[in-house]
């Protein structure tokens, strides 16, 4: 089994890397924080997201 990525998932990694850098700079900053806050919702310790009283 080869254990290198589908090809088809290569060309489409590259599409997206060409389609941002294509951006403006002011929208690329855009890109960018918007993936920083979609890491940061997603790398959150279960008791941060999760708030309750003690009972």
């Amino acid at each position: 089994m080869d254990s290198r990525a589908d090809p088809s998932d290569e060309v489409q990694g590259l599409r997206l890397v060409r389609a941002f850098l294509l951006l403006p700079p002011e929208k690329r900053a855009q890109v960018i924080a918007f993936v920083e806050d979609l890491v940061r919702a997603h790398t959150q310790p279960e008791d941060a997201r999760e708030v309750s009283p003690d009972r």
